[in-house]
């Protein structure tokens, strides 16, 4: 593989995503940039998904195992390491890339090796595959360079998973992803801006993010859990406690009118000193409004 064409390794670890893997695959298969190697791996499924992927193998050719269910991140960590190319990126099984986004960010990540990800917008689809015309706001997201503190404080619009491509030497240099935490996407992004890259997010669509109700941030406290820890291991940053206390805020915000007991949990985790206007809305979200009832 040339210089000016690198070879570009696409992760996919399905699970139970039987009625989106064809979708997915295929979107990647399809990518106008030629020069890709697609490592799939379904992670102890017990749907139809083998099934669905092995049909698409023996048409396309590409690498497919089976495994018991390790987690999303060992499986990442382990698809790096037997991947060939100098640019890797995750997707996930349910989502939708479109047909340029690869050629787009390989095009743009030449010659700039300060950048360690290279991200786009997202358009929001149904599990039908339908778009959600209403929701602008993620595809029209001008572009953007994150460094650490831009992460870490959340001081501008953050890159979407679907659309994370990763220089591999950036994901080895900070020793991959962390299997103590499976949500992982904010976790690398921070351990890899705090290693000096940048993130460049760019002001188009890239893929599509397929809302369902098996997405893994509809588990809130999952969520929660793992976006603390993530942000525990920088706590020394002299804004730590502040960002910590100001995302609980947001999701006691949140569940205040939908899981009661789960809101007066978050709400311990937050001492008054770091109460804002999330916080007081959620009071009066819990104890006045009605409760919201999730399908």
């Amino acid at each position: 593989m040339t210089a000016q064409q690198p070879l570009v390794t696409v992760i996919i670890a399905s699970y139970n995503h039987g009625p989106y893997i064809e979708q997915c695959i295929l979107s990647v298969v399809q990518q106008t940039y030629p020069h890709i190697e697609l490592l799939v791996i379904d992670d102890g499924s017990s749907d139809d998904s083998v099934l669905r992927i092995e049909r698409l193998r023996e048409q396309y050719g590409f690498d497919f195992r089976v495994q018991k269910n390790q987690g999303l991140t060992h499986t990442l960590n382990d698809a790096v390491a037997r991947s060939k190319g100098s640019l890797i990126a995750p997707f996930g099984s349910d989502d939708v890339m479109l047909p340029e986004r690869i050629a787009k960010q390989v095009a743009y990540m030449q010659d700039k090796p300060e950048v360690g990800i290279c991200a786009g917008n997202i358009e929001l689809i149904d599990s039908q595959g339908g778009l959600y015309s209403e929701d602008r706001q993620r595809r029209d997201i001008a572009f953007r360079r994150l460094d650490f503190d831009d992460v870490f404080m959340e001081r501008k619009s953050y890159p979407p998973a679907p659309t994370l491509l990763f220089r591999k030497q950036a994901l080895e240099q900070v020793g991959g992803f962390d299997p103590e935490i499976r949500l992982e996407d904010l976790l690398i992004e921070l351990k890899i801006t705090h290693a000096g890259y940048y993130i460049d997010c760019l002001g188009e669509v890239l893929a599509q993010y397929r809302k369902h109700g098996a997405n893994s941030s509809k588990n809130t406290p999952f969520m929660v859990d793992s976006i603390l820890r993530s942000y525990a291991l920088f706590k020394e940053h002299p804004q730590y406690e502040f960002v910590r206390t100001r995302f609980l805020s947001s999701m006691f915000l949140k569940c205040a009118n939908r899981d009661r007991s789960y809101a007066r949990q978050l709400l311990k985790q937050i001492p008054f000193r770091h109460w804002n206007k999330k916080t007081w809305r959620g009071l009066a979200r819990l104890y006045f409004a009605p409760l919201e009832r999730r399908s």
